[in-house]
């Protein structure tokens, strides 16, 4: 999600403009970097010339220019102006791949080809960040992957000490939690306290505006489907709480007939569980789709707080 409008660009009465004397830097950036300049060169080029950076700071480091550099925003939207001609950007993107081939370093991407069984399924227990895949050594025959915080590196330095966990550390501590299920399946029957279902206000507010507009006949398309997008999210806010009954019939449904597992079952996963929280001493949170929490520790054969 966009926190703050990207550098280069103002707000202004509802809309947003280019800022010109930012957008220079913007566009110079994408020059000096196809030119064949690092991002940690024109990082240090900016800042000795005293450009502002996105906080209005001369200040600038290898990952302010590299969040421009990707900013697909700069392509122009039904919101931003485009600043960035396609063609340039393309070639921007491709050099900064062809880089990481380089070095070794490849994140997973998130195509469905690639797509791993745990993505969007890990979550760091320090900070709160989803995890990522990273692949270092990509291609070569010390490949090895590692889930990392997505705030492990941040501005440079290290943000977050949740450190790295692996497919196989993953697969261990949920083939314990389900097997600690199997055994006692009376732990499924431990409900969760449940909130009554009821309406927000804005929910109610939002609701009956929705309906005001569409019986006037007199709105704009966008706005209406803005609205009634915001609408969906308060409502699932609202309806989350709580299928438990039925979320539950399902997980018995998928351990019926099982035995304790002695392997990871991916589709067992999939099937049950909603995430995993990890915290840097080795502890893991399994939720269940039905709420259950289940708490492992996995072996640290593979040091975890380091990467």
């Amino acid at each position: 999600m966009q926190r703050h409008t990207p550098i280069g660009f103002r707000m202004r009465n509802g809309k947003i403009y280019v800022e010109e004397e930012k957008a220079k830097v913007v566009r110079k950036v994408f020059v000096d970097y196809l030119s064949g300049l690092s991002t940690y060169a024109i990082a240090k080029e900016l800042t000795a010339k005293g450009f502002p950076n996105a906080n209005n700071r001369p200040s600038w480091n290898h990952g302010s220019v590299g969040k421009i550099l990707e900013n697909i925003k700069y392509l122009g939207d039904e919101m931003y102006p485009q600043m960035i001609e396609t063609e340039i950007f393309e070639q921007v993107q491709n050099r900064r791949q062809e880089q990481r081939k380089k070095l070794g370093r490849v994140m997973q991407p998130n195509s469905m080809n690639n797509q791993s069984s745990f993505s969007g399924r890990l979550w760091c227990g320090e900070c709160g960040e989803v995890f990522r895949k990273y692949i270092e050594n990509s291609g070569k025959p010390a490949e090895k992957s590692k889930w990392k915080c997505k705030h492990y590196i941040y501005k440079n330095r290290v943000h977050c000490i949740c450190g790295v966990i692996t497919d196989e550390q993953i697969k261990e501590v949920f083939t314990l939690a389900v097997n600690k299920i199997i055994k006692t399946p009376s732990l499924l029957q431990k409900k969760q306290k449940e909130t009554p279902k009821c309406y927000s206000p804005e929910f109610r507010k939002l609701d009956q505006k929705i309906k005001d507009i569409e019986a006037d006949e007199q709105f704009s398309s966008k706005e209406l489907a803005t609205m009634i997008f915001q609408r969906a999210a308060l409502l699932y806010q609202t309806a989350q709480v709580h299928d438990y009954e039925h979320h539950t019939k399902n997980i018995m449904q998928a351990l019926s007939g099982r035995e304790q597992q002695t392997e990871f079952n991916e589709e067992l996963f999939l099937q049950t569980v909603k995430k995993l929280v990890i915290y840097k001493d080795g502890r893991v949170e399994i939720e269940f789709i039905n709420g259950l929490i289940v708490h492992e520790t996995y072996r640290k054969g593979d040091k975890y707080a380091s990467s």
